[in-house]
């Protein structure tokens, strides 16, 4: 015999998705007003937000990017929030700045370590943009990106509290795609430091290419400690051939992609804002 299912409660339905309505209405409603000054004239709306993507051939890169925009949007429903890859999807970021013309943007790399991309393309591409383009720092190291990381783990099936015996057994492959750049690689330690003392266990760093231990060189590192129990934390954006690639070596467990996760539109919208912070103080 099974139990039955509680009365639903129609009227406290109805009475949520009202509420629910209202909110959005009165969210948007307030974005629109505060762009009218007291006199009735437009003030300026804020900045535009780009979100600069590398750019992959797999499909799921591109996917995962427009889901993680659209959490972006109802995080900011009054901020313009647009789209630039570096290569091979488009639009590319040029071509996104050129349509912004002279509209005032912070471009948010969704790269996790400063390399090559975030100190050399990206600013290059704001600078021919005009003064008017701002780069935000990356992704990584954050609290909120280990947060994402955590998150992807658990749904992997780690579990959230180990007796002293798991925990003396178990470590973490923090994956990365790697960078000849050692401020890129003093990231990613960083990362990896975060997450270690997140989860109470050791956590190594990997590479997919440019840097070393390789996943299968850090497995054996966690090995050789008697860390048997190994995870894989995938530490890119979104799916690609180096997530791929790197989730095959794993010995057991592997983590997604960070993804649309809702504490990366967090983090994204933290970098947009400590951008603009930093703009008003310097032109203070």
């Amino acid at each position: 015999m099974t139990a039955s299912n509680p009365p639903r409660d129609e009227s406290r339905f109805h009475l949520d998705s009202t509420a629910h309505l209202m909110n959005s209405i009165s969210s948007r409603l307030a974005g629109r007003l505060s762009l009218v000054s007291l006199d009735g004239r437009r003030r300026p709306g804020p900045p535009a937000l780009v979100l600069v993507a590398h750019g992959s051939r797999d499909p799921r890169a591109l996917d995962t990017v427009r889901a993680l925009m659209e959490r972006v949007r109802r995080l900011r429903p009054a901020v313009p929030v647009h789209l630039g890859h570096i290569e091979l999807n488009e639009p590319l970021l040029p071509d996104t700045l050129a349509a912004l013309g002279t509209t005032p943007s912070v471009l948010v790399p969704l790269l996790l370590t400063r390399g090559y991309h975030v100190k050399r393309d990206i600013p290059e591409m704001a600078a021919a943009a005009g003064p008017h383009a701002r780069v935000a720092a990356p992704l990584g190291p954050h609290p909120l990106l280990v947060d994402t990381l955590h998150a992807r783990l658990v749904e992997a099936g780690r579990r959230t509290r180990m007796d002293d015996a798991t925990r003396r057994t178990s470590g973490v492959v923090l994956a990365s795609a790697g960078s000849r750049d050692p401020d890129s690689t003093k990231d990613t330690r960083r990362t990896a430091h975060l997450l270690a003392a997140r989860l109470g266990v050791p956590v190594i760093p990997a590479y997919a290419s440019a840097a070393t231990p390789t996943v299968e060189t850090a497995v054996r590192s966690l090995r050789a400690r008697g860390r048997t129990r190994i995870a894989l934390a995938s530490c890119f954006t979104t799916p690609g051939r180096f997530a791929t690639q790197c989730a095959e070596a794993a010995p057991g467990m592997a983590a997604a992609p960070l993804g649309a996760h809702e504490a990366m539109a967090d983090l994204i919208v933290h970098r947009y804002e400590q951008t603009l912070a930093t703009a008003l103080t310097g032109a203070a």
